[in-house]
């Protein structure tokens, strides 16, 4: 269990983070970009936690929230190490349910969709692309120093839950706001 007496311990002062395994490197490195990313995609998903109120949808975004943090300890744990806290596929199977039951009554996308209509829906979508941009960090740095493959899977399973989220929840209040290209020409 994590404790956290004292927040403040100067050891970063210098531009330098610790890691999992004791190790230290700098906070601009490829993977403090990482972990900073799902911080951020964890803080997007609190906000549309907070815009979904008690919507049985908040309940599955506090499981992914905790989940992000497994999965910046993933991040921050290199290499192979006996006991890791580790991403794993049941995980990602879970999200694909999840996703598998919202879209189940969706209709089919005719065009692509325009971020908004609602706080809720703005917030999931804000969610979505901040967790893409995580990927991104996350397959950057593991071009350079290879991570969890399954961490790589739970971040690109999860846009795609976010997505369907939001459709979700559009579906609720009247539907997707489409797309209409050209449409001020």
């Amino acid at each position: 269990m994590v404790k956290l007496n004292k927040i403040y311990t100067r050891t970063g002062d210098t531009g330098s983070a610790g890691l999992v395994d004791g190790s230290r490197v700098s906070k601009s490195s490829l993977r403090m970009t990482a972990i900073g990313e799902v911080d951020e995609a964890n803080a997007a998903v609190g906000l549309a936690i907070a815009s979904l109120g008690d919507q049985p949808l908040a309940a599955q975004l506090r499981t992914v929230q905790n989940e992000l943090f497994d999965l910046g300890a993933d991040i921050a744990t290199p290499g192979e190490i006996d006991g890791a806290l580790r991403i794993v596929p049941a995980q990602v199977a879970r999200l694909e349910r999840d996703i598998d039951a919202m879209n189940a009554d969706l209709d089919p996308l005719t065009s692509f969709i325009l971020p908004g209509g609602s706080v809720e829906v703005a917030a999931l979508h804000l969610a979505r692309t901040v967790v893409r941009r995580a990927e991104r960090a996350a397959v950057a740095l593991n071009a350079d120093d290879p991570i969890n493959p399954d961490a790589l899977a739970y971040l690109n399973r999860l846009s795609d839950h976010l997505f369907v989220a939001a459709r979700f929840v559009a579906a609720t209040q009247g539907g997707d706001i489409l797309w209409r290209p050209g449409e001020t020409r």
